[in-house]
């Protein structure tokens, strides 16, 4: 039997709050990919301490982090977990803007890594427990937008230094002194989290709903029983998680863009994060909360798969569109194509969290959520961007970075796409039995 929902108003002041802390981190954490050239300079850095800023440091805390946080999240305060980690990552942020050197810098994200490890899989289930399964396509798209938004205003905030920089040599700050653009870029967008992260210790905590009673003595479960449980219904899970990881490793293989339109058609790096920055914000947002609110128009049809059907549709456009883009002779109808791929990208990420959350039970939500996360995570850093940088040095060298990027979703996601569609099935029999356990 389930437990009272929170009201339609007070569920959706926590999805509001969740999204901007969300888009904070988002920003806290792809601010450093945008300022590499200047950080370099003054620090003077390798490509490969670099790589390791933008990868590992960030990503391995990131990613493993999220496993034990998932598991505390099924067993108290969600909203405390959030509010801890939102102060952390907002002062590594901050931190980072005062490091002098690499040592300094890598553990500044790590702590950042670390921080925002707490977000996603206690969001998503406060999330899950706020709303009726037919009505959660919309709140948890409006969640998923941060994600358009915050690497948008990232991009924004990018170009603007960029160009800040090249006319401004350093300025003063109280109680810091005198920094460099950069730096005062980093603080700026670390100390906006501090106040939200505030907000989160006043948020109510939802009941927890659809517990299925995993464990026979009543005890909370565990990591044992949420493998077991993914184990025993993995065939619903391979109908869209494998999807979901070829959109990751589509979308991180396209760090590589701002390269990509420098070394093909000239474009300075500040030029294509102003574009992409604009691109983001003007059809992110928009795909994503329309993706929403087509799943739940769907569900409320009866269509029990909705999510997934969805999800299909953002795949079938994300993958020809990235391979077709860099392909195109002319820069704007590259981007263009681009923008068009950034379309399936933000639906595939505004569905897939509602078709995780419609087949798992409430007391193993954050640590399945968590292991969802690592997986996309890790399966998008690791073969997207690797896949590229592989490719240039061995295959199509550094002029031929488009022909890389264009191989990415064509090696992934065409095989990962046939194969996926036969798994909807067992898909759809997992969301009905959920429902009739909830409704018991």
């Amino acid at each position: 039997m389930s437990k009272p929902l929170p009201s339609p108003a007070y569920a959706w002041y926590t999805v509001v709050l969740l999204t901007l802390v969300y888009v904070v981190s988002f920003i806290d954490r792809y601010i450093l990919g945008l300022l590499v050239q200047p950080i370099k300079a003054d620090m003077g850095l390798s490509d490969t301490q670099i790589g390791l800023l933008l990868g590992p440091a960030f990503a391995l805390f990131y990613t493993t982090m999220g496993i034990p946080l998932g598991w505390l999240a099924d067993r108290t305060r969600r909203t405390w977990i959030i509010g801890v980690g939102a102060a952390l990552w907002s002062v590594a942020t901050m931190a980072c803007g005062l490091a002098k050197n690499f040592g300094q810098l890598f553990v500044g994200r790590i702590a950042v890594g670390v921080g925002e490890a707490t977000l996603s899989p206690c969001a998503l289930s406060m999330i899950g427990d706020s709303f009726e399964p037919a009505k959660r396509g919309r709140p948890v798209a409006f969640y998923s937008a941060a994600l358009s938004l915050g690497a948008g205003i990232a991009a924004l905030v990018g170009a603007s230094v960029i160009v800040w920089s090249k006319s401004v040599d350093n300025l003063s700050v109280p109680l810091v002194g005198t920094v460099a653009p950069w730096q005062f870029a980093f603080l700026a967008v670390g100390v906006v989290g501090l106040p939200l992260a505030a907000l989160l210790f006043t948020l109510r905590e939802p009941a927890r709903q659809e517990r299925v009673g995993l464990r026979a003595d009543g005890q909370a479960a565990g990591l044992r029983e949420a493998f077991a449980y993914m184990r025993q219904h993995q065939g619903a899970y391979l109908g869209f998680v494998p999807l979901v990881c070829v959109m990751t490793t589509v979308a991180y293989s396209q760090g590589w863009l701002p390269a990509m339109f420098e070394r093909t058609w000239g474009w300075p790096p500040e030029r294509y994060a102003l574009y992409s920055g604009i691109a983001m914000l003007a059809c992110g947002p928009l795909t994503v909360n329309l993706s929403g609110w087509w799943s739940d128009r769907l569900s409320a049809r009866g269509l029990k798969d909705a999510p997934v059907r969805i999800l299909l549709v953002g795949s079938a456009i994300l993958i020809p569109t990235g391979f077709i883009g860099p392909l195109l002779p002319d820069a704007w109808a590259a981007f263009v194509m681009l923008t068009v791929n950034l379309v399936g990208i933000a639906m595939v990420s505004a569905v897939a969290p509602t078709a995780l959350l419609n087949i798992t039970p409430g007391e193993i939500r954050g640590q399945v959520i968590a292991v969802y996360f690592l997986l996309i995570s890790l399966t998008g850093l690791l073969l997207g961007p690797m896949t590229v940088g592989f490719l240039n040095d061995w295959v199509m060298g550094e002029a031929g970075a488009r022909y890389s990027v264009a191989l990415v979703p064509a090696l992934y996601g065409v095989p990962v796409f046939l194969i996926t569609r036969q798994f909807l099935g067992k898909y759809r029999e997992r969301v009905q039995e959920v429902i009739a356990a909830r409704n018991e």
